[in-house]
């Protein structure tokens, strides 16, 4: 089978909290720069026939609008955390004008937590208008196909939670995580491209610094590497940027590309 092309947009790149962060007039978040604003974290994936969303941040709606998405074909989760999960809801759009449920790819412990969070998508007698949902159980070692797109589970851990992360054909995303093992590190080799978190240049307790991501991606050699998740921490986008190898970039919200 031919490989399709990738069309990737990142629909948000910023941490739990998001960049500007509540509250806060640190310099980051008062940047007027565009790149220093950032939404929480999420990515679109397109081939001419299929489109995929990994996650659905509490800005999903937003996000959506702001892309020009109309049909959307599945949502592929990688952990039940807030900022991955809370936009759920707002698929109802999508099957209110697609007229079928919206297939959700999962791991035991995100379908557990979207059956509890969203019980009332789940219920024998549903209040019109509620999200349809069909759950799509992964299985962290077996590819599977969504439209014309081949999708690689690839296992991390964000502390102790198992978090996935994908490989779409030579394109690879991994979000909240902070350690990758050699198995899994198998899977990411040969892309040519890998997204990785870089939260911050403080040791955290459960997200990859910028050193590390750096490190873990000058080990795997990808030759074009983006980080997301990024907190207001980490500095403004131009700062950090220049301190950077010149096959890394911080991504920004809108950033595209296609391979």
């Amino acid at each position: 089978m031919d490989i399709p092309k990738l069309y990737i947009e990142f629909l948000g790149t910023g941490t739990s909290s998001g960049v500007p962060m509540i509250g806060c007039s640190c310099v980051v978040c008062s940047s007027p720069e565009k790149k220093d604003k950032r939404l929480r974290s999420s990515i679109l994936v397109r081939t001419e026939s299929t489109t995929l969303v990994v996650d659905t941040t509490p800005d999903f709606r937003y996000q959506m609008l702001r892309a020009g998405i109309q049909k959307l074909d599945a949502v592929i989760f990688t952990h039940p955390h807030k900022d991955h999960l809370a936009g759920l809801d707002d698929i109802r759009a999508f099957n209110y004008f697609m007229k079928k449920p919206m297939p959700l790819y999962v791991n035991d412990i995100t379908a557990a937590a979207i059956q509890r969070e969203y019980a009332y998508a789940f219920g024998e007698e549903k209040y019109p208008g509620v999200p349809q949902i069909d759950l799509q159980y992964i299985k962290a070692t077996n590819p599977f196909v969504v439209g014309d797109i081949t999708v690689q589970p690839i296992t991390v851990m964000h502390s102790q939670m198992p978090v996935l992360g994908f490989r779409f054909h030579d394109f690879t995303y991994i979000t909240d995580a902070n350690f990758i093992d050699d198995v899994e590190k198998e899977k990411i080799k040969g892309s040519k491209v890998l997204v990785l978190n870089a939260l911050r240049k403080e040791v955290h307790a459960s997200h990859f610094t910028l050193i590390q991501a750096v490190a873990l991606g000058e080990e795997l050699g990808i030759p074009q590497v983006y980080f997301t998740h990024i907190s207001h921490q980490l500095g403004l986008h131009e700062n950090i940027q220049q301190e950077l190898p010149a096959n890394m970039q911080l991504a920004y919200d809108q950033l595209n590309f296609c391979l």
